[in-house]
């Protein structure tokens, strides 16, 4: 998004850093570059992977040991 009003100038004065990186970083957003901050605020798609991988091995996970528990329960039942 860029706001109109302010020279990139006076918005890069105001943060306290230098021209350039806010220039660099303003072509990174509007797609100039080909992956915007890589690493650092847009997630990898094996990244987004590996993170769906994980939740659902703990729901599972969690889903097992209450299986378990529930075939220690019913088979002491039946003693």
């Amino acid at each position: 998004m860029v706001r109109r009003g302010k020279t990139l100038t006076e918005v890069a004065s105001s943060l306290g850093i230098a021209r350039s990186l806010l220039q660099y970083w303003r072509h990174q957003l509007e797609g100039e570059s080909p992956e915007p901050f890589p690493g650092k605020g847009k997630a990898r798609a094996e990244t987004d992977e590996i993170r769906e991988l994980k939740a659902r091995l703990k729901d599972v996970t969690e889903e097992r040991d209450i299986l378990k528990k529930a075939l220690a329960y019913f088979a002491d039942d039946q003693k």
